[in-house]
């Protein structure tokens, strides 16, 4: 079959599609490599499912397995890690244990959110097959290089004939002269050239070259003198000069932000060498700057954007080629003008590409890669790039044949059509981070040399340029988790990697997971040993990732819960839900836990609520096992005292599980880590002790740590324990919600007569207030509350949000 030809025949329908990039038929025919990789949804997933995948047949299915448990800490320093740089990794040799966990050899993974393609790359690794999708072009691009066969041999020998061939034509682009002790000057090879910016003096108004005024003995200082008046400065006082120049890509002159040469490093004899730009390279810039092009450059102008706002502001750039100086410009034309689109060819073409720009940074330290957003430096380094296309070509002998078939699409996550449903073994996924990357934006440089950019319309990000909001970015991800939940195959596992700090953020993406119809069984952590940019520099940033390990409940219990509205299944449910935990002292097995879930899987599908916190103990004591305060069923009860044995946990002192909470930040988590902690009766001065050291409660009226104790545990001989009895347990909840529903209707009242915002409330006695208006069908009291609310409350509690949404449904219905 001639699979571009089918491709390009299908073009049409495929246009139809939720994502599909920005380009013209003929540059996305050409950038693709059909059938396991298309620059664009890909039609043939269906062939790929036909030959690997599995039908799933509910009564022949003994698949089951609990949460991956084992060591996620994987570092980057594997060699195929650094083969092309994106914004962010899961290292593939930690998602190889979760593939392993969860699926056996021949099976089908899926990651809709493939970025550079990890987990296409582990997948084939133990050879499971794997379909990756990403709505960015650039990263379908990356995903499909890591993930296919590379011809290693060819591609070092081609590609040092091609830098050979262009250097030789272009070599007097990095040449300088050398001045030996006779007095005669020598050719030699520029390794880099240091530019700076040209600012100017708030007090005189004359030029101030940054490097001549902020560089002194290699180190940057934060204060200079204005070499004109002597006047004290620093950077951000000042503006930079802007001059009109003559751009000859575009043919006109421009405003552009001055920048000029302050430092030549180049080697003679094997010795390194620095100088200051002089005559002959003064010269030979005016040269370059009238040399005319002769073959492709991306004519793209630059988009408003959150993170191209520096550059075009700052540095008055209009077009993707102001990213580059002329110099390299000429050599990057030339040398993609011979790639002749051989996949591994451009592959390394666009790994060097933001290493080449003016976004590479001087540091006093070595080094200088561009940083987590466009940002163009006042001290930038213009690199050779035949030695930089040299050296990495180094790197591109750690790719490595997949033993597998990995499949690419181009295409949204909201919508993946050509997936069927009930289909995939396992997901592992790394979504978008709220406000974290601004994904489309910083990959404008990479798709404008491939010439198809990425569609962001369904772009799941928070982006003011993008009107796109927190509301609408939970709205996409629920489409997105919709999608994922529909192509899976039920009981089979979704493992999704978060990493964000808002809780906001954090909350939208539990609640797209819970809504779509999974069950999260487990957080986690992931640490990748090496923080992005992001991730090291941000404010309130986090040092792991978070792992969210969920699985797709069966298909007959999905079934009878809808035919019967949940109504009389709450066993059923919490034996499901049991059921895909580990046989381990969880925070997920608690009573409070388990009724959170089983509230929220109620409230999100608009089902009744039948018990009580006190009723729902009893249900708990009389159908499953207690131990500790952790609930199993009667299959796990066994497993969990052989764990005991084997972990030596007969007096658990201390829940080191990754749950729900990772962190001791409102009443809710507060409560369970105390239930944690109190399985061994303790001082308050213990607790106390305990609790301040891991405690960062905020946004949360919570009550005062003994008032805590007292409200929710039995104080007995000067010591605090759990209450051991079911009447002790139901005093202690009758107390405990006498007070929660006194001050609910204090909140309901001034929500009911003030006209200003409620920006403080405890969060703990607006989930019990709510959750007792639902069942007595008081939805326009909690619709009240709402509308006064300050929005954060609601945007940083998803269990809060539950209750206000099926109250607006619930309203809706009977108005």
């Amino acid at each position: 079959m001639d699979y571009k030809e089918e491709l390009k025949k299908k073009l049409g329908e495929l246009k139809e599609i939720e994502g599909f990039p920005i380009g013209t038929d003929k540059d996305i025919l050409e950038l693709s490599i059909p059938p396991f990789y298309t620059a664009c949804p890909n039609p043939f997933i269906s062939d790929f499912l036909a030959k690997h995948g599995s039908s799933y047949d509910e009564s022949s299915d003994t698949y089951h397995k609990e949460p991956f448990l084992g060591d996620v800490s994987e570092g980057k320093n594997h060699p195929s890690y650094n083969v092309h740089s994106y914004h962010t990794k899961v290292p593939f040799k930690a998602i190889v244990k979760f593939i392993e966990h969860y699926t056996k050899k021949g099976d089908v993974v899926l990651d809709a959110f493939s970025g550079t393609g990890m987990t296409g790359l582990a997948a084939s690794h133990v050879e499971r097959n794997c379909i990756l999708s990403d709505l960015s072009t650039l990263a379908s691009f990356v995903s499909h290089n890591y993930t296919s066969n590379h011809e290693i041999h060819d591609l070092f020998e081609s590609t040092t004939k091609l830098i050979n061939e262009v250097e030789k034509e272009l070599d007097w682009l990095f040449k300088t002269k050398h001045k030996l002790k006779s007095g005669k000057e020598v050719d030699v090879k520029i390794i880099n050239i240091i530019w700076s910016d040209v600012l100017e003096c708030s007090f005189c108004a004359e030029d101030i070259v940054y490097w001549d005024a902020s560089v002194i003995d290699g180190q940057i200082s934060d204060e200079f003198a204005c070499p004109s008046c002597n006047a004290s400065l620093k950077k951000k006082d000042c503006n930079r000069r802007i001059d009109n120049v003559f751009d000859s890509v575009l043919g006109h002159g421009i405003d552009m932000a001055k920048q000029v040469p302050v430092q030549i490093n180049y080697r003679y004899d094997k010795t390194r060498y620095s100088k200051e730009p002089d005559a002959f390279d003064l010269r030979l810039l005016e040269e370059i700057e009238e040399a005319n092009f002769s073959e492709f450059l991306p004519l793209l102008l630059i988009p408003d954007g959150y993170n191209t706002s520096q550059p075009i502001k700052s540095h008055k750039f209009t077009h993707i080629h102001h990213f580059f100086t002329k110099r390299n410009l000429i050599i990057l034309s030339q040398l993609y003008s011979r790639l002749k689109f051989k996949k591994t060819h451009l592959f390394l073409f666009t790994s060097i590409l933001n290493n080449l720009s003016k976004r590479y940074r001087y540091r006093t330290t070595g080094g200088g890669g561009p940083s987590g957003n466009l940002f163009i430096p006042s001290l930038g380094k213009e690199l050779n790039p035949f030695i930089a296309y040299r050296k990495k070509l180094k790197s591109f002998g750690a790719l490595t044949a997949p033993k597998s078939d990995v499949i690419v699409s181009n295409q949204s996550a909201t919508h993946l059509k050509n997936i069927l449903s009930n289909s995939i073994d396992y997901i592992f996924t790394d979504p978008p981070f709220g406000d974290n990357i601004m994904y489309s934006e910083m990959n404008l440089i990479w798709e404008a040399w491939l010439k198809v950019l990425t569609n962001n319309t369904s772009e799941s990000i928070i982006n003011k340029v993008q009107n796109k909001g927190l509301k609408e970015y939970n709205g996409l991800m629920q489409l997105c988790f919709n999608e994922y939940f529909r192509v899976l195959k039920p009981k089979r596992w979704i493992t999704v990697v978060f990493h964000n700090s808002k809780a906001s953020v954090w909350n939208g993406i539990q609640e797209a997971i819970t809504k779509a119809g999974f069950m999260i069984s487990q957080v986690s952590t992931l640490d990748k040993k090496q923080g992005s940019f992001k991730q090291v520099t941000a404010p309130g940033s986090v040092a792991n990732d978070l792992v969210i390990s969920a699985f797709k409940p069966s298909e007959s219990f999905s079934d009878s819960f809808i035919s019967q509205a949940g109504e009389g299944l709450e066993i059923t449910f919490i034996s499901e839900f049991l059921s895909n935990l580990p046989s381990k002292p969880i925070i997920e097995r608690t009573e409070k836990m388990l009724y959170s879930k089983m509230v929220a899987y109620y409230i999100q599908r608009g089902y009744e609520i039948k018990y009580d916190a006190k009723s729902f103990y009893s249900l708990l004591k009389n159908n499953f096992i207690e131990e500790y305060g952790f609930w199993f069923t009667s299959d796990q009860i066994n497993s969990y005292i052989e764990y005991k044995k084997y972990a030596k946990l007969n007096d658990i002192e201390e829940i080191r599980s990754g749950g729900l909470f990772l962190f001791v930040s409102d009443e809710k988590s507060a409560l369970v880590w105390l239930h944690n902690f109190l399985n061994q009766p303790k001082s308050f001065s213990d607790v106390s002790v305990a609790f301040n050291q891991l405690a960062n409660i905020q946004d949360d009226q919570v009550p005062e740590l003994r008032d805590l104790l007292e409200e929710n545990f039995v104080f007995d001989g000067g010591i605090y324990r759990r209450p051991k009895s079911e009447e002790e347990h139901n005093q202690i909840t009758d107390k405990r919600q006498k007070h929660l529903w006194k001050e609910f209707e204090t909140i309901l009242i001034q929500a009911q007569t003030e006209r200003k915002k409620i920006k403080e409330v405890r969060k703990e006695a607006l989930a019990y207030g709510f959750e007792r208006c639902y069942k007595d069908k008081r939805f326009k009291d909690i619709l009240t509350i709402a509308s006064k609310l300050h929005p954060s409350i609601l945007e940083n509690s998803g269990d809060l949000t539950d209750f206000v949404e099926a109250a607006e449904i619930q309203t809706e219905g009977l108005a």
